[in-house]
């Protein structure tokens, strides 16, 4: 079981620490460099969520075997994010996190989907956080590098290298590690009976609500600290603590499980983050933007824990990894929505503010869905 735990958590890591969220702190870098504009920025962010949501389109009806897929997903995750380092055009930017989009959502669906119940057979159900604490894991790994990258003044461009080399490695190491608990072979539906069910909405939308309201802060948050606290080793703290607060989440949430039902949970911490972006927006502080980096990032991995979880519980088995798919799809529709609205408010009022507010009340008034208990399939 620990092996099993090691490649989720690590595989999460590289996909959603590195792969997906280096890009929030090295953004500032770009902006600094003069190698990127703002409006680069949500550019190159709305374009690797695109790449996002079609990995989880298209995750459950790929032709190659989860394990192939899930090897291949890794490796590209860390050469695009090396690639990021070697080149200042924008296009190819886009093109390369577009790429790590792609792949980052097919290494969630295939770990939530056959790493979770691994475990959960095994009896180890417990064991489950572990594997989800590996995204906060490497945003805390990308913020402290990131820090030590600043201070050494070294800039963005030599960052990518840095986070590119040390993932591409960290990738090979964990595809050696995958073993029997990644299926080695295409599912395939018995004759007879349709591999298709109504799609479960009360649990996909307020996933997909999720996807645009922790997006913002999760661009843009070293941004906004920076517009407050110009000291890098000030500001650049809001991702580390965002991180911590992400690894330390999962693994709090079993205990809020033996008390409370996995929608309870799932809607108080909406509820939460909410509260972290509003707290910004009527306020902007850096004691704000912290509050604001524990409550989202004490939050959002916590509801992508409950939502993988609870579509364990509520959809069929034979068709829990489209269920996955199609709420990594909702999820990954808010995140290409969220940079470019942000980014544009921005442009027009130079605040994040209003998109703040706006993110907040969608998180907010998306939680009703979850009211309506559904029985187990």
């Amino acid at each position: 079981m620990i092996r099993i735990v090691l490649v989720g958590l690590c595989a999460l890591a590289i996909a959603m620490g590195i792969g997906r969220f280096v890009y929030t702190p090295l953004l500032p870098l770009m902006l600094a460099d003069g190698t990127a504009s703002m409006a680069d920025g949500g550019l190159v962010a709305s374009i690797h969520f695109l790449g996002y949501w079609l990995g989880a389109v298209f995750a459950a009806r790929l032709p190659w075997s989860p394990r192939t897929v899930l090897r291949v997903s890794l490796i590209a995750i860390g050469a695009s994010t090396l690639g990021m380092g070697l080149t200042e055009h924008v296009a190819l930017w886009a093109l390369l996190r577009w790429l790590a989009g792609l792949c980052s959502a097919f290494t969630l669906v295939i770990i939530s989907n056959f790493t979770i119940k691994a475990l959960a057979d095994a009896g180890q159900a417990g064991k489950q956080g572990w594997v989800f604490s590996g995204v906060g894991a490497g945003i805390v790994f990308a913020g402290l590098g990131t820090l030590a990258i600043m201070a050494g003044g070294i800039g963005g461009a030599a960052g990518w290298l840095i986070f590119g080399v040390t993932s591409l490695l960290a990738a090979i190491a964990v595809s050696v590690g995958i073993g029997d608990e990644i299926a080695g072979s295409r599912a395939t539906v018995a004759r007879g009976r349709s591999g298709r069910t109504p799609m479960i909405w009360s649990i996909i939308l307020p996933y997909g609500a999720l996807g645009i309201g922790y997006i913002i802060p999760a661009t843009y948050l070293p941004i906004m600290a920076s517009n407050i606290v110009s000291d890098p080793l000030v500001f650049g703290w809001a991702w580390p603590v965002f991180g911590i607060a992400a690894f330390l989440s999962t693994l709090l949430a079993a205990g809020l499980q033996r008390r409370f039902s996995i929608r309870a949970v799932w809607a108080a911490s909406q509820w939460v983050m909410a509260l972290g972006l509003f707290l910004v927006a009527l306020y902007p502080h850096i004691a704000t933007m912290i509050a604001a980096g524990i409550c989202v990032g004490g939050t959002f991995m916590i509801i992508t824990m409950m939502g993988m979880k609870e579509t364990h519980r509520v959809a069929p088995a034979h068709d829990v990894m489209r269920h996955l798919a199609a709420m990594t799809a909702a999820f990954a529709c808010g995140q290409m929505i969220g940079p470019v609205l942000a980014s544009s408010i921005y442009d027009l009022t130079q605040s994040f503010s209003a998109s703040l507010l706006l993110a907040g009340v969608l998180l907010a008034a998306s939680t009703w869905t979850l009211r309506r208990p559904a029985p187990p399939s």
